[in-house]
């Protein structure tokens, strides 16, 4: 979901989590780029998608759009654009229609089938998301953002093998892909047991990274959720390198015996 940042200068980070929960149950949608800013003895003008981007940077989300309108016609990235912004504004049909203009116009486009599955996802259409997803990785096996997400959407249909699995993929693209905070996320609060599940699997995937602290972050959360137990996880050789940290041991006895 993958450098997740926008930016003026490079790439900058920016976090949209929707519907304000805390937990992490979350998908992530690809973000846009943009170029390095001119130098300062430059004299440019810039184009409606540059004054859009920058917008959508600021979540200026309707300005944003009224920018991006002014392209004719609009581009497959400036309809992915629109469609974010009308994402994150929870203008789910015109999301649709705008992330559908820009398949149309460019269907292999991973960014943009990344997206629409967060968009699915979001509308509970979990078996739609996940064709996106898997269409995504088709387009582009590099993506580690579209495998993490495709692992989410595996995990809330209770295909936990399966969900694990694409973490890896999502994983070995990306070492820091459970680390990265800094994305544009649709938050999908799932159920209990969704949620759970997806906790407990992030933490194994945050121990292939060498991050306890996230680690048990994650089993905390896997634990109130009701998905696992202490003597699952104390089963689990994933978690044998925990043994002995104060933080895994205090976490272990306030569960009781």
């Amino acid at each position: 979901m993958a450098n997740n940042y926008l930016g003026m200068s490079g790439l900058v980070g920016i976090s949209v989590v929707l519907l304000g929960a805390s937990c992490a149950f979350a998908q992530q949608i690809d973000p846009i780029r943009l170029p390095d800013p001119p130098a300062a003895s430059a004299t440019v003008t810039a184009t409606p998608e540059e004054i859009g981007d920058v917008l959508l940077v600021r979540q200026r989300y309707e300005a944003a759009i009224a920018a991006y309108k002014k392209m004719e016609p609009p581009s497959a990235d400036v309809w992915n654009k629109m469609g974010i912004a009308n994402q994150l504004m929870f203008n789910q049909q015109e999301a649709s229609r705008c992330y559908q203009e820009s398949i149309k116009l460019n269907p292999k486009n991973a960014n943009t089938l990344n997206n629409m599955g967060t968009l699915y996802d979001s509308m509970k259409r979990f078996r739609d998301a996940e064709k996106m997803f898997r269409k995504a990785v088709v387009v582009d096996p590099k993506s580690a953002l579209a495998y993490k997400n495709l692992g989410t959407s595996l995990l809330s249909q209770h295909q936990y093998q399966k969900g694990w699995s694409a973490y890896q993929k999502a994983q070995a693209l990306d070492p820091e892909i459970f680390r990265n905070k800094a994305a544009l996320r649709v938050e999908n609060p799932g159920t209990a047991q969704d949620r759970g599940a997806m906790n407990y699997f992030m933490a194994k995937g945050c121990m292939r990274s060498g991050m306890n602290d996230c680690a048990i972050d994650h089993l905390r959360r896997a634990l109130n959720e009701g998905f696992t137990n202490v003597k699952k996880i104390g089963a689990d050789e994933e978690f044998a390198g925990l043994r002995g940290v104060p933080a895994f041991d205090q976490l272990l006895a306030e569960q009781g015996p």
